[in-house]
Order: C-alpha cells, then structure tokens, then sequence
C-alpha cells in the first residue's frame, strides 16, 4: 500500500515537477509485494524493509533504463546492478524510479538534463538544485520518502538545500562507486537525501560498508548512525561540542537572508552549550578555481569511453566515409549536451602537454593545501559549519548563460570533495521569499558520527523545515 500510494503521488504531481526520467511500476510493485508475503510469514526483515526509495539516473540499473540524462545514453539497459541498488534489493526496499538530474551530473540546477528540467516543489518557477534535483524534488514533494544522490562539488547539498531537504555527502569511499557512471572519480561519492537526519541516518546504515569492487572502498564498518542520532535527539545537546565557523565561507556574495539564518542557527548551538570558534582557511579561496580544473580532467578522461561502438547511441556522418573517427565525432556532437562538451574540452586542454603543470598539476597543489587546513583547524574543533549555498533557489534561466555564475553556487560545497570528508546539508531556515535555507556541517575524514549528531541537534532546534514544502497541500488529481 506504501508503494502504491508513492506511485500514485508520482502519476498525480510529477508531470508538473518532473523529478522522475522513468518510474518502475512493476519491479517496484513487486518487490513491495515481496516484502508483504515474508513479512507474514514471520521472517525478520531488514529496518527499512518496504519502505520506498527513488535512485539518481547515474547508478546503474540492471534492465531498467540508465542514461545520466543524457541523449547518448538513451534507452540503455544495464546487465548488472551497481552496488548500493544491490544493497537497496538485499534491504527489500522497493526502487520507485530513476529521477533527473543534470546531463552526466554536470550543473547545479537540473537545467542541463536532456530530457527536461526539474521544478522545485516550494516554487516551480524555480531550480531544484543540481545535479541532483530530481532526487531532492523527489523527496521535498513527498513522492518518495528516501532517495539516493551523488555528490561530486555538493550534489546531494546544494539541491537539499534549495529544497528544504537533507542531503549527506559520507567521507569518501564509505559508500561504494560501483556501478556509479564515473563523472570525477576521485570526487564522486553516493548519499542519501531525505527529509529528516534520522531517515539519513539509517539510509546510510544500508547502503554503507567496504565493497571489495571499489579500489577506493574504505574497509571499515559503517558507525552506529541511528543509534547516536537518537540520543542526540533525546539529550537535546551534545556534551564538549566545539563548532567552527570558516571565515571564508560566508560574507561577501551571500545572500542577506542566507547569513542571516546561519548566524540564528550559530547563536541556537551556541544557547546549547557548543562552544563557538571562528577558523580561517585561507586555501579555500582557491578551492573553486582548483576543482574547476581537476573536475574537467577527470570527465575528459571519463568520459572517453562514450564512443558510438561499444554502448548507447551511435550515429554515422551523413556523408563521406564512415571511419571510427568521424562515428565518435557525430556520436559526441549528437549526443553530449553543451555543458559535457565545455567540460571536456577545459579538461583536454588543460591535460596537454605544455599546459599539464601549470593548471592541473598547480590545482593538485592547491587540493593538498586544502586538505592541510582542514586537518589544522579539525585539531581546534570538532566540526566545521557554513551556508550550504550562497542563495536561495533562483529562477530558471537566471545562470544559464554565464557558467561562471552557475559556478559559484557550489562556493562552499567544493572545498569537502577536495578534501575527501563528510558534509551534509540540514535545512535551518524559510527565507523571506518562502524559499528554505541550508545549513552545512563538515567533519573531519571517518568522522561521519560526529557529523550526523550535529547535524540532528540543528534539526531540533530548526524545527520541521521540510514539511512546510507547499507540494504538502497539493491536490493529487
């Protein structure tokens, strides 16, 4: 009935949201009825045994449509399941769909997908956050209560936090890459979004743990998140806390309101007996610039592989010989979007030779220096906190012609991937506008506990941001 009922709120809002590229009906249906009959049987089930869930459009699904919402991809059909789904079928937990996002999870706006853009379910008018958006509309319209994103410069944050949503990015190689079609590899990593830290909590209980497929798989259990979060959420404080506000992350280019609710919620933990220090990062002014050259280089190489002979679409010139070389290029120009091709193209160039050194060996540099001032003032305090997001949700169309300002979005996201930490994003505020606010909190590497009891104790005192999304009250005809 739970299934059915995500189901028929998909058929009855989608169409105006958008959040869904393909819903699965029947294996969904399926596995929900599944779940029903052992639970009659008397079998002990997993914790989160029927409860439904929708997955990003870059993990791969086996015999249902993949295609990173990309034309190049289009009608693709996997043989095999990528890990965490593994992982979501072993929980019983029913897979809704695969929801939008931004072509091959290039963008922080789900404008760039090929097959249409997501709305934000608190303005429609307005972008859900990306790449990720289709997941957090998902969640924050209430068609599916848990989802899965991918988070490469915050993109499972920043759509939680244009959405009212809780979106958690884990310390890099907790959660599998398996079967996640590589954009960055070494930034891409796999989180929940939902509407509360605790469902976050016990997501990532499910789809955590050492996989012996990923070469960067952390072999080390998964932390008592559940557990810990409950108690935080019993006490009402966290005993010795000492939080750090980065300099660097806030000020000039922040939204009025957006400083305003941080610095409430900063106040809030501070009345609860953390103790409030200010850090400095000075790397972190050159976090974006450095990201914008490692993240290219990597989707060159990456992406590579999407050729026109091995998988996905193919297209032959339309006139003159049909070589290799000339089914790549009319399979490439056909298939990537504008976004894909401005990224690989940055990535080649600053590959060649002559070029290697000065930019993608001087931003590996700066990553090192980045990773050094977290380790600095990680030995001060306990974790770390800034806005999620420089703004609220913007209108479509208001960045899309100027990539440096689409850019700076992920301003205070990028420096965590970089550094390979857990951040997360709990909402902590509705702006002036009706729009929510995010609040981050960063932890130190392995430190994902931490990050989690925090991030539940800004929930209390917040209160219920995500169920103040006007999608609440929309009719479902």
């Amino acid at each position: 009935e739970l299934t059915q009922a995500c189901l028929d709120r998909i058929d009855a809002i989608d169409p105006k949201v958008h959040a869904f590229l393909y819903v699965d009906r029947e294996g969904a249906l399926a596995t929900a009825a599944d779940v029903d009959a052992r639970r009659a049987a008397g079998e002990e089930l997993p914790r989160l045994a029927g409860v439904p869930i929708a997955v990003k459009d870059n993990m791969v699904t086996r015999g249902v449509p993949t295609t990173c919402a990309s034309k190049i991809l289009e009608g693709w059909l996997p043989p095999y399941d990528a890990t965490v789904v593994e992982l979501l079928h072993k929980a019983g937990m029913p897979i809704l769909g695969k929801t939008n996002m931004d072509e091959f999870a290039m963008g922080s706006s789900t404008e760039h997908s090929a097959y249409g853009r997501t709305g934000n379910p608190w303005d429609l008018d307005r972008i859900p956050g990306g790449s990720g958006g289709g997941s957090a509309a998902a969640v924050a319209s209430f068609m599916a209560p848990l989802a899965l994103g991918s988070d490469t410069g915050g993109s499972i944050r920043q759509p939680g936090a244009v959405t009212g949503t809780v979106g958690a990015k884990p310390t890099y190689g907790a959660v599998s890459r398996y079967g996640l079609i590589a954009m960055a590899s070494s930034l891409d990593q796999i989180g929940p979004v939902t509407r509360t830290v605790e469902d976050a909590a016990a997501l990532t209980e499910v789809i955590g743990g050492y996989d012996p497929h990923d070469s960067t798989s952390l072999n080390e259990p998964v932390p008592a998140l559940s557990e810990s979060v409950a108690q935080v959420a019993k006490d009402g404080k966290i005993e010795g806390l000492r939080v750090g506000v980065v300099r660097e992350l806030s000020g000039e280019g922040y939204q009025d309101d957006v400083l305003e609710a941080f610095n409430a919620t900063v106040e809030k933990l501070r009345a609860a007996g953390a103790e409030i220090v200010e850090v400095s990062c000075p790397s972190f002014d050159y976090a974006l610039a450095a990201y914008y050259l490692i993240m290219p280089a990597e989707v060159s190489s990456n992406l590579a592989r999407f050729d026109g002979m091995r998988y996905g679409i193919r297209v032959e010139p339309s006139e003159g010989p049909v070589t290799a070389e000339r089914v790549m290029a009319a399979t490439r120009e056909a298939g990537f979007g504008d976004e894909v091709k401005r990224r690989i193209i940055l990535g080649t160039h600053v590959l060649s030779a002559g070029f290697f050194d000065a930019y993608y060996g001087s931003a590996q540099k700066v990553r090192t220096l980045i990773q050094r001032d977290f380790a600095r003032v990680f030995e001060e305090v306990d974790v770390l906190v800034s806005p999620t997001c420089p703004t609220t949700a913007f209108r479509f169309g208001e960045k899309m012609d100027d990539p440096m300002a689409m850019y700076l979005n992920d301003i205070a996201t990028i420096p965590a991937n970089l550094a390979g930490i857990p951040a997360m994003s709990v909402p902590n505020a509705v702006s002036a506008e009706g729009l929510p606010v995010g609040f981050q909190i960063l932890a130190p590497a392995h430190h994902d506990l931490k990050m989690y009891e925090v991030a539940s104790l800004v929930e209390q005192l917040s209160g219920d941001i995500a169920g103040n999304c006007p999608a609440a009250q929309w009719e479902e005809n």
